[in-house]
């Protein structure tokens, strides 16, 4: 069976009305916004232990400097 897959081709931004194009720049604005309402104990993050040492590491760091955070968590335990 093949299947066709459409891809987004520019960054999309939800409004009051839905979804809409955006710029990058406002997109990626949008995100840091996010991010930044939900520093220290209201952020979490997952990682993998499939994922390589250095992609684990680089996701501590930024949980714990960028974020403020020390609630990261990963399946390494199993």
């Amino acid at each position: 069976m093949k299947r066709s897959y459409s891809r987004l081709d520019q960054a999309m931004v939800r409004d009051n009305d839905g979804l809409r194009p955006a710029s990058l720049d406002e997109a990626i604005a949008r995100v840091a916004d996010g991010l930044s309402r939900h520093k220290g104990d209201a952020f979490g993050m997952f990682s993998c232990s499939k994922a390589t040492n250095e992609m684990n590491y680089i996701a501590q760091k930024f949980s714990r400097v960028v974020m403020g955070s020390n609630n990261i968590d990963s399946c390494n335990r199993t």
